[in-house]
């Protein structure tokens, strides 16, 4: 049964790809991820895009509502994730195959909005374990597109980038250890 089920999950994720600039479903569902897909160079460069932007927004909230903790963890990752999008902006420039998105997408704000409203006593410790799964996620991508990317630069860039993310992903399960 198993075979079966990643068999279909796998044809699904082939035949409901989408169209060069819309995200794949096998991307966007999480299939890609689960069988180890190297996403398309458009839903990389969007969702790697959406990451810092995310992790950017989520981290300047921590900077002024988390601990001392929390802060000092947010400015590394503002600081981090704000040289990954220029590093980004500057290889895509131009490029038809993957155009940047400009703001946070639905499901991304609904995380930052979900944070913005966490009372106080529970911030940090929600900031933490967002922190975790996003970066999980982000090495996800960057491992499955430095391994299968199908644009040499960007998938050098990724690979490039993954320490750094696999560092960060070490010291957002720290700060969840401790919270």
């Amino acid at each position: 049964m198993k075979k079966f089920t990643i068999a279909t999950a796998a044809a699904l994720s082939i035949v409901l790809s989408g169209g060069v600039h819309a995200q794949s479903v096998g991307e966007k569902t999480g299939v890609n991820s689960v069988l180890g897909v190297a996403p398309t160079t458009a839903d990389f460069v969007k969702q790697a895009a959406l990451s810092d932007l995310t992790e950017i927004e989520t981290s300047k909230l921590a900077q002024q509502r988390g601990d001392a903790d929390a802060k000092a963890f947010a400015a590394q990752m503002v600081a981090d994730h704000s040289k990954t999008s220029e590093e980004l902006k500057t290889m895509v420039s131009g490029d038809a195959k993957a155009a940047l998105p400009t703001a946070l997408d639905e499901a991304h704000q609904a995380k930052v909005t979900k944070l913005r409203d966490a009372k106080a006593e529970d911030f940090t410790a929600d900031y933490a374990s967002m922190q975790v799964s996003a970066h999980k996620d982000a090495v996800s991508l960057f491992e499955r597109y430095a391994k299968g990317g199908e644009d040499a630069k960007l998938k050098e860039w990724a690979g490039k980038t993954l320490p750094k993310l696999q560092h960060h992903l070490e010291m957002a399960q720290n700060l969840n250890k401790k919270k």
